[in-house]
């Protein structure tokens, strides 16, 4: 710990592990709202902020909590898909605020290529949200299906029937077997587009539904 008379203790959020402060000041200073993505052990949220004297106004958020309740996701609600529709939701409902562009906040988590907060950017990019970023850091589209997790289920199914169950317990709990993501996640990508572009379409934000 730092001592002499020029030593300064730093802010609460800098102690605890919180808040990185100078780079929330760097992107303060765009000018742009901020895509916050975090990711929690067990959930993934989205939220689309802006600075102010006061503290941050959030314009628009997503959890993916509603992907279960709304649209019927029943894959996990912290991985690599539901984090990409997360942000899809989020990017979606920014622009029905009126909101186009903004600059990617992820925290103090370490930017690593092809992440899930990565696939979140992805998500509220493809909603049709300007963010500044390298395609070079964004997941694949495999990875964002989840064609990973059912090429593994399909060969450990055969291999291990035993370790399938116990490996992929929660997702045949709620009803889904695990090599049959890619589908599923389509589905309820599509639900989530056709929703809001209807609603994008209605506000004048889309010239076309589709």
């Amino acid at each position: 710990m730092g001592r002499g008379p020029r030593y300064r203790v730093p802010w609460r959020r800098r102690r605890e592990g919180k808040t990185n402060y100078y780079k929330r000041l760097r992107l303060i200073l765009s000018g742009k709202p901020r895509l916050v993505v975090r990711i929690t052990n067990k959930y993934v949220i989205v939220q689309v902020a802006e600075a102010r004297v006061e503290g941050d106004r959030v314009i628009a958020t997503a959890h993916s909590i509603e992907l279960s309740k709304r649209y019927g996701w029943k894959g996990d609600p912290n991985n690599t898909s539901a984090s990409y529709l997360t942000g899809l939701l989020a990017g979606y409902r920014a622009l029905l605020k009126g909101v186009k562009e903004a600059v990617l906040d992820i925290g103090l988590r370490s930017p690593r290529r092809g992440s899930r907060v990565f696939a979140a950017l992805k998500g509220a990019v493809d909603a049709g949200l300007s963010v500044p970023h390298s395609d070079e850091i964004l997941p694949d589209e495999d990875r964002i299906m989840g064609r990973h997790v059912e090429e593994y289920a399909t060969m450990l199914r055969e291999s291990d029937p035993e370790r399938y169950k116990r490996l992929f317990s929660q997702y045949l709990k709620r009803g889904l077997k695990p090599e049959s993501l890619p589908s599923h996640f389509e589905e309820v990508l599509s639900k989530i587009k056709k929703e809001h572009e209807i609603l994008l379409a209605r506000a004048g934000i889309r010239e076309q539904v589709g």
